[in-house]
């Protein structure tokens, strides 16, 4: 029997789904389809269960998933361990991260990576949504949490991601610069969410509450940042987000010794036994970068 059969098949298990079991394997869906049937054809049997909105196991797809899945697992393992196969990062990566991330951090770390490497590409994924790496087929997540909790992936922490505040020079000379944390909440802000709420904000002499008079509220941190530039009001943006705009004068910063920590940058990977020499490859520039451009603070 073809041993694809059989992957194809654990894919379209493990995913329940047709369409994800093909992304995850890089074949078209119609051939996903027809690897399974041509699997219950040989065995004379029907393992899946079709509908137009789903695919569920039947009880002898159950039996064979139990007892197939972790063989096609050892013998993946074996087979990536091999030395010959773990001298130089090959084929495709497929990277997911929120669009903000993307556009400031993962253009150059893209390009590093695919001129380091000759032998990979890339295809990214810049998308707010939290998406589910194994269903979807993605080699490697890039995410900013306080803490990330889901035992069934692998994160490394990479940096945290530093805040302040910033304005245009347009708004400050319209308005004023508040050189004070109590002239603050009289100023207009541009804030990143859906609802306002009090920030707590670090400084010399330890941590400032400010309720923002948001005037403008979006959870889109590049439109939060365009706002700003065009002079509605002063923000907090991620100090790597504003560097182009510092250099320019297009930003400023105000009351620069106020901080405030926005989580951590963490490289998230399916949990593997066998973790392709790509995907180490990709996290260990991750760590090259954030080191050489620091996100925020050292990591403790």
């Amino acid at each position: 029997m073809d041993l694809d059969l059989l992957r194809v098949f654990a894919a379209v298990a493990r995913t329940a789904s047709f369409s994800a079991a093909a992304r995850e394997l890089r074949i078209p869906k119609s051939s996903a389809s027809r690897a399974v049937a041509r699997l219950e054809e040989e065995l004379g049997v029907q393992l899946l269960f079709r509908t137009t909105r789903q695919v569920s196991l039947s009880a002898a797809g159950t039996g064979l998933y139990d007892r197939v899945a972790p063989l096609l697992q050892g013998l993946e393992s074996a087979l990536g361990e091999l030395p010959e196969r773990e001298e130089e990062p090959s084929g495709l990566l497929r990277v997911t991260a929120p669009v903000d991330i993307g556009i400031f951090f993962l253009a150059e770390l893209t390009t590093r990576y695919t001129l380091r490497y000759p032998a990979v590409s890339v295809e990214l994924d810049l998308s707010n949504r939290l998406v589910d790496l194994v269903a979807e087929g993605f080699d490697v997540a890039l995410r900013v949490a306080p803490g990330l909790k889901d035992s069934t992936l692998v994160a490394r922490k990479a940096s945290p991601v530093q805040l302040q505040l910033f304005a245009s020079p347009l708004y400050l000379a319209r308005r004023g610069t508040p050189r004070a944390e109590t002239e603050l909440e009289a100023h207009d802000w541009v804030t990143f969410g859906t609802q306002a709420r009090k920030l707590r904000l670090e400084g010399p002499r330890g941590t400032v509450e400010v309720t923002p008079r948001s005037r403008i509220l979006c959870p889109e941190l590049l439109f939060v940042r365009e706002a700003m530039r065009a002079g509605a009001g002063i923000g907090l943006l991620p100090s790597f987000m504003a560097e182009q705009d510092l250099a320019a004068g297009t930003l400023v910063r105000v009351l620069p010794r106020l901080v405030r920590t926005g989580g951590n940058l963490y490289v998230v990977s399916p949990a593997s036994r066998h973790v392709p020499r790509k995907v180490t490859a990709f996290r260990d520039l991750v760590l090259e970068l954030v080191r050489s451009r620091p996100l925020g603070p050292p990591l403790p």
